[in-house]
């Protein structure tokens, strides 16, 4: 058991890993038109097809507007399905397909800095879409609360991508082939989206539901989104975000080891 313990890796943060990061950088300036526009299609669409539809049919919810309602949680998505899908197809791709991993590592670089670093590019798309869903949010008149909490929303859907970042690591490194990554978005992500407490407040639902989406990261970082969307903080809200960091810490130590398993073997 001591032996197995010495052999795990933490993510521990070098300078080396930004390389990384540098690398992708420059690979997606070729292509980041086609991309904004995949990242911030459907959480755009859901925000004023739902918001102007479904808001229609209800005055208000939770004292705000509908499209005000599920707009926090849509920030959220975008930050999750934007880090998920660089690290899911973007990071196989590069692993198994281009062998990139497999160069890097020719050089002083070792598989912690090259997971480090996928997981920062994950969350600095995340950052990108979300910043931009945000600028829309706030141009919609959407935000209610303080332009002071923009800094701190930046914030946390760079945490989130972190966190959704290292998961989808994870999930590559025991990816047999892109088809596999079917399995989690439809049994993972998708409760997730629907769950979340995005479209509808959490009361409604039933104990057991409520129950299991307290075990969501996702709902979480919603929490959090809308409150500070909305200018409504509270210590309650605020303890989320230590789960939040633990999470991403956890996941990023997993990701860390099974890829090292997956690339060395």
């Amino acid at each position: 058991m001591k032996d197995y313990l010495k052999q795990i890796k933490l993510p521990i943060f070098s300078l080396r890993a930004v390389r990384v990061w540098q690398r992708n950088m420059k690979s997606y300036r070729r292509y980041y038109k086609a991309n904004l526009l995949g990242a911030l299609g459907e959480p755009v669409m859901y925000l004023f097809g739902m918001g102007v539809g479904i808001g229609g049919y209800l005055h208000t919810i939770e004292g705000v507007s509908y499209m005000q309602f599920i707009a926090p949680g849509l920030l959220m998505t975008t930050a999750m399905y934007s880090a998920t899908f660089e690290c899911t197809f973007g990071s196989y791709t590069r692993m198994a397909e281009q062998k990139t991993y497999d160069g890097i590592l020719a050089t002083p670089l070792d598989i912690t800095d090259i997971v480090v670093g996928e997981v920062l590019w994950g969350a600095t798309k995340s950052l990108i879409s979300g910043s931009i869903m945000l600028v829309i949010i706030i141009l919609a008149g959407l935000m209610r609360g303080s332009i002071t909490m923009v800094p701190p929303a930046l914030l946390l859907i760079f945490l989130v991508g972190i966190l959704f970042s290292s998961m989808a690591m994870i999930v590559t490194a025991l990816s047999p082939s892109y088809d596999f990554f079917s399995y989690y978005f439809t049994l993972i992500l998708a409760p997730m989206f629907f769950f979340s407490g995005i479209f509808f407040p959490l009361a409604k639902f039933p104990g057991i539901i409520r129950l299991f989406s307290l075990l969501l990261p996702l709902t979480h970082a919603v929490n959090i989104s809308r409150a500070f969307v909305m200018g409504n903080i509270s210590y309650a809200v605020l303890a989320s975000i230590p789960l939040l960091i633990l999470g991403a810490f956890i996941m990023m130590t997993i990701a860390i080891n099974l890829v090292r398993k997956r690339v060395i073997q």
